[in-house]
């Protein structure tokens, strides 16, 4: 591998591996396989070149990831997602801003509505949060963007419509509450 490959997969690697991480985990529930998964992904990208991923590093590698979850569930023929203390328990080794908002109590709480939604919806909300724009999502869950749209509003509607949520709203006096 040339030298300017090799600087842009390490670039990935230092930029993806603590999201994909958490991406995979939540697939998986557990961090050894969690990090099967992404070593395979980033294996992929070694025999990759920048200019044959027209979608973009980050989507290729979570998409990446998500098929290899699911290549895995196939042989077993169930897909969980992570219990609610096991996705509080994880923690990335660098703490980010997303980690610090996650260590409040707001946060757990909205974590907990978001584990009411069913597990394709949890799913493009994980993705939506992470920055993913509808056709990214779509191109890595593989599924149609119309759907991956509606998916996503159901979601929020339903994450808007939970009466926790509504509830932190209305201690926000900034933030006026749709009904």
């Amino acid at each position: 591998m040339d030298s300017s490959r090799q600087r842009w997969v390490i670039e990935a690697l230092e930029r993806y591996e603590a999201p994909l991480l958490r991406y995979a985990r939540r697939l998986v529930r557990d961090e050894e396989t969690a990090k099967d998964v992404v070593q395979h992904a980033f294996l992929r990208l070694c025999e990759q070149s920048p200019d044959s991923i027209r979608q973009g590093v980050s989507a290729w590698l979570y998409a990446v990831c998500r098929n290899r979850v699911i290549d895995m569930h196939r042989k077993d023929r169930r897909m969980e997602t992570l219990s609610e203390t096991e996705q509080l328990s994880y923690r990335s080794p660098d703490p980010s801003p997303s980690d610090k908002c996650e260590a409040n109590d707001t946060c757990d709480q909205l974590r907990r509505v978001v584990a009411t939604l069913n597990s394709a919806q949890q799913e493009v909300v994980d993705l939506w949060s992470e920055g993913f724009n509808y056709r990214e999502i779509s191109n890595i869950t593989d599924r149609n963007e119309n759907t991956v749209r509606v998916q996503v509003h159901r979601a929020l509607k339903q994450i808007r419509e939970h009466a926790l949520v509504r509830q932190l709203l209305a201690d926000v006096p900034s933030v006026a509450v749709e009904s």
